[in-house]
C-alpha cells in the first residue's frame, strides 16, 4: 500500500511552492522534508511511497549522494525519483544520477510538475528497473535542448527536427485535431527519412485516428504484426512507431505526435518517457495557438503584443482571486507604465513605438514565472499578476527584475538605440484589497507615487501619514463604525524555534479594511484609535476574537501554540483589564497559559496607572507578558526589573540591520545576553534573510518571527499552514465535537 509522495528542497518556499502543486490536486498524503536526514525521520515505518520530487543543488555529487541516501530509506527503494533544478543552478541534466525519472527546472513547478507526475507509474510495485546510466544521461540532455528552445512557429520546427535527429527516426508527425464537421487535418508538420511518397488518406491511417481518439500507441519494433491495416507502416517501412495524444490542461485532446524508425526502438524506459515529456511542449503550443486564435476572434487579445488585453485581464484576475480566496492564497498586481513613451512616438514615429512595445512584452514576459499574468492594460499601460507569494520580498525582487531588464538598451529595426524605463505600483491581495478593482486602483495609484517621486522605480501602495493627517476627522468618524460593520479582521504571522523552525507561537494584527481605500496601515489608525479612546473597545473585541480563534485550533491540532496579544496604553490603564481578560478566557475556554500580553517599550511606567498593578493580576492569572518593541525607548532595565516580563521582543529595527550595521548587530547581542542572564526568553522580530537566521542562531535567540518564515497570514491561510504541518509531521488532525 502507499503513502503519498516526498517532496524535499533546502529553501522552505520551494518546499511549500510543491507542497501546493500536490495538494491543490487532491494529493491527500503529502510528506515535506529539508534533505534526506529530514526525510529518514519524516517517513520513519511508512510504507513505499508514490513519488519523490527532490530539489537538487549546484554541486552534482551532492546531488548523487541525496539521491543514494534516499533509495537507503525503505518507502524510496524503487519510487520514481523526479528531480528539480534550482533557479540559476550549474547543474546539468547530463550530470543528474542515471536513477532519475524525469526532470524540470523550479520555474516549471506550477506548469510541468502534474504533467511529469502523470507520466511515471503511481506506485513502487509497478516502477520500472533504471535505465543504464548513459542512455538516461543523453536522453536529459535531449531534453535539456527540447526545454531550451521556446512554443509555436519555428522553434516548433526546430524542437521536431532535434528529436528526428538526435533519435535518429525515420519518421515524425505532429497533427491537431479534426474540428466537428470539418475536413480531415493536415499534419503540422511531417519529417520522414526518404524521398517524397504517396501519402496515405487520413481516415486510413489506423494509428493515428487512434491517437487522436485520445489513446497512446507504443509498439517498440513490431508495429506491422500489431497494426497489419495501417497503410503508412509499410510505406515506410517502419517497425518501431509511437503515438501520443496532446492534451491541454483540462485533459482535452488537441492532436497527436508520431514518431516512427525503420530498426525499432531501444529501450522504452527511456524513449516513452523523452517522447511523453516532448509531446507535452508541442501540446502546450498547441494550446497557446488556439487560446490566442480563439482570443483574437472574441477581441480578447492584444493584436501588437499577443497579450491579453483590459478585458481578458480582468476576467483572469478574478478566477484568480476566487482562486485565492479559496485557498488562503497572497498574490500582487503590478501596474506597469512606460515612462515618457510620448516622447518615443512623436520623435520616432508610432512604427519605433510598435517596436518598443513588442520587445517590452518579451522582456517582462521573461521577468515573471510560467504561472503569472501579463497584459496589455492600455496604451503604454502594461499589468502583471504575481501569484503563490510566500514573501512580500518576492515581488520586490520582480519589481526590481523588471527594472533592471527594462532599463538595457533597446535598438530599433533602424539602428536607433534607446533607452527606456518603466514606473511600477505594486498592491497586494488580501493586504491591500478583497476586491480586483481596487486592487487595480490601489496599484495605479502607487505607481503614479512612483512616477512623482522621479520616475524608473516601483512603489508599493500604502494609505500615507499624509494623507492621514489631511483627512484624519473623515477617518475617526469611519473608525467609529469599523467594527459594527465588520471591517476590522485579525490576522496571524506565526513565532517559530530558532532550532527546529517548527511553529510554536502565533501573533494577532489587527487590520482595518476602510470600503473606499481599502486596507490603511496599522501605522495610521492606531494611533486614530487611541485619541479617540475607540482602541478600548476595539482591544477587547480582538481579545476576544483571537483567543475564540486560538481555542479552535488548540482542539482541531493540539499545538499549545502560544497567542500574543498586543495592549495599547490606554487598555493597560483600565482598572477592569484583569477581568476583561478573565471574561475573555472564560468564554473562549482557552488556557491563561496559551495568552500571550505584549506592551510597547515606549509606555512610561510612571505615566500609567494601574501598569503594574494590571499586569501583575495577569500574570497571577496565568498568563504570559512580553515587552514588545524592546530596544526602542529608555526603560529597558526600568521594565525588566519592575514589570513580570517573561518574554521580550527585540524590535525589527535592529534585527533587519544584521549584517549592515555593527551597533544594531551588537544592540541585539546584548539584549540576548542580558535577557537570559534575567532567565527571560527572547523573540527577534522583523527576521527576512538568511544571515539574519544565521546570526540570531549564533547568539542563540530563543525564537524567531519575520518574512522569511512566513507574512501575516488570514485565518484560512494559518489553518492551512498548521494543516500542513500536521500532514508533515504525520500527525492526526483532531475534529472537535
Amino acid at each position: 500500500m502507499s503513502e503519498g509522495i516526498l517532496v524535499l528542497a533546502e529553501r522552505r518556499d520551494l518546499r511549500r511552492r510543491l507542497f501546493d502543486v500536490f495538494d491543490q490536486a487532491g494529493c491527500r498524503h503529502i510528506h515535506s522534508a529539508r534533505d534526506a536526514q529530514h526525510a529518514a525521520i519524516v517517513l520513519e515505518g511508512r510504507q513505499s511511497l508514490d513519488l519523490m520530487v527532490a530539489v537538487l543543488g549546484d554541486d552534482a555529487a551532492q546531488a548523487r549522494q541525496c539521491c543514494e541516501q534516499l533509495r537507503t530509506l525503505k518507502a524510496c527503494e524503487d519510487v520514481p525519483l523526479l528531480a528539480v533544478l534550482d533557479e540559476g543552478a550549474s547543474l546539468q541534466p547530463a550530470q543528474l544520477p542515471g536513477d532519475i525519472a524525469g526532470w524540470l527546472h523550479a520555474a516549471q513547478i506550477e506548469t510541468e510538475l502534474l504533467m511529469r507526475w502523470k507520466q511515471h507509474p503511481p506506485t513502487a510495485s509497478t516502477a520500472r528497473p533504471a535505465p543504464a546510466p548513459g542512455a538516461a544521461e543523453k536522453a536529459l540532455a535531449l531534453l535539456a535542448r527540447i526545454f531550451a528552445t521556446g512554443g509555436g512557429g519555428a522553434t516548433r520546427d526546430a524542437t521536431a527536427r532535434l528529436l528526428f535527429d538526435e533519435m535518429a527516426l525515420d519518421y515524425f508527425a505532429v497533427w491537431p485535431l479534426r474540428k466537428d464537421g470539418g475536413e480531415f487535418p493536415v499534419p503540422l508538420l511531417q519529417l520522414w527519412n526518404g524521398t517524397e511518397p504517396a501519402w496515405p488518406a487520413v481516415e486510413s491511417q489506423a494509428l493515428l485516428q487512434h491517437v487522436l481518439a485520445g489513446e497512446p500507441v507504443l509498439c517498440r519494433s513490431d508495429a506491422q504484426q500489431r497494426v497489419p491495416d495501417d497503410p503508412l507502416l509499410p510505406l515506410l517501412g517502419l517497425s518501431g512507431f509511437v503515438g501520443i495524444p496532446l492534451l491541454d490542461e483540462r485533459s482535452v485532446v488537441l492532436g497527436a505526435m508520431l514518431a516512427g524508425t525503420r530498426r525499432g526502438f531501444g529501450d522504452m524506459a527511456i524513449v516513452e518517457p523523452l517522447l511523453r515529456c516532448a509531446a507535452a511542449r508541442f501540446a502546450q503550443g498547441l494550446e497557446l495557438g488556439l487560446t490566442r486564435e480563439q482570443g483574437r476572434a472574441e477581441g480578447l487579445i492584444d493584436a501588437l503584443t499577443g497579450l491579453p488585453n483590459r478585458l481578458l485581464f480582468a476576467d483572469r484576475l478574478e478566477s484568480i482571486l476566487r482562486e485565492a480566496v479559496r485557498n488562503g492564497e497572497c498574490f500582487a498586481v503590478l501596474f506597469v507604465d512606460l515612462d515618457h513613451f510620448k516622447v518615443i512616438n512623436d520623435t520616432h514615429g508610432h512604427a519605433a513605438g510598435d517596436q518598443v512595445l513588442q520587445e517590452i512584452t518579451r522582456r517582462l514576459r521573461g521577468s515573471v514565472r510560467a504561472s503569472d499574468t501579463v497584459a496589455r492594460y492600455a496604451g503604454d499601460e502594461f499589468t502583471v499578476v504575481v501569484r503563490h507569494i510566500v514573501k512580500s520580498d518576492d515581488v520586490q525582487r520582480i519589481a526590481e527584475k523588471i527594472l533592471q531588464t527594462v532599463a538595457e538598451p533597446l535598438q530599433l529595426e533602424n539602428g536607433v538605440r534607446l533607452q527606456v524605463a518603466v514606473s511600477i505600483g505594486v498592491s497586494f491581495f488580501p493586504d491591500d484589497a478583497s476586491d480586483a478593482e481596487t486592487l487595480l486602483k490601489h496599484a495605479d495609484e502607487a505607481m503614479y507615487a512612483a512616477k512623482h517621486q522621479g520616475r524608473n522605480a516601483y512603489r508599493i501602495y500604502e494609505v500615507s501619514p499624509e494623507y492621514a493627517r489631511e483627512h484624519g476627522m473623515a477617518l475617526r468618524s469611519r473608525l467609529r463604525h469599523a467594527l459594527g460593520n465588520g471591517e476590522l479582521r485579525l490576522v496571524y504571522q506565526p513565532q517559530v524555534d530558532t532550532g527546529s523552525e517548527d511553529i510554536v507561537g502565533m501573533e494577532a494584527l489587527l487590520r482595518w479594511e476602510h470600503p473606499e481605500l481599502g486596507p490603511i496601515s496599522p501605522a495610521v489608525f492606531v494611533p486614530l484609535a487611541e485619541e479617540t479612546g475607540l482602541i478600548v473597545p476595539i482591544g477587547e473585541w480582538v481579545l476576544r476574537t483571537a483567543c475564540r480563534q486560538a481555542q479552535e485550533w488548540e482542539q482541531r491540532y493540539g499545538l499549545r501554540l502560544r497567542l500574543g496579544v498586543n495592549l495599547s496604553a490606554l487598555q493597560l490603564m483600565e482598572p477592569k483589564l484583569p477581568s476583561t481578560v478573565f471574561r475573555a478566557l472564560q468564554e473562549t475556554g482557552l488556557d491563561p497559559a496559551l495568552l500571550e500580553l505584549e506592551i510597547t517599550e515606549s509606555i512610561s511606567i510612571k505615566a500609567a496607572p494601574n501598569l503594574v498593578e494590571n499586569l501583575q493580576a495577569l500574570h497571577r492569572m496565568g498568563c504570559g507578558i512580553a515587552i514588545d518593541d524592546f530596544g526602542t525607548g529608555a526603560a529597558s532595565l526600568d521594565y525588566l526589573r519592575k514589570l513580570p516580563a517573561d518574554r521580550i521582543k527585540v524590535d525589527q529595527s535592529f534585527v533587519r540591520n544584521i549584517g549592515v550595521d555593527p551597533d544594531d548587530e551588537a544592540i541585539v547581542r546584548a539584549t540576548i545576553e542580558m535577557a537570559h542572564r534575567l532567565k527571560r526568553t527572547v523573540v527577534a522580530e522583523g527576521v527576512e534573510t538568511e544571515a539574519h537566521l544565521a546570526f540570531l542562531r549564533e547568539q542563540a535567540c530563543d525564537e524567531l518571527q519575520g518574512y522569511l518564515f512566513c507574512r501575516p497570514l488570514p485565518v484560512v491561510s494559518f489553518e492551512r499552514l498548521l494543516a500542513e504541518r500536521q500532514q508533515l509531521m504525520g500527525l492526526p488532525t483532531a475534529v472537535p465535537a
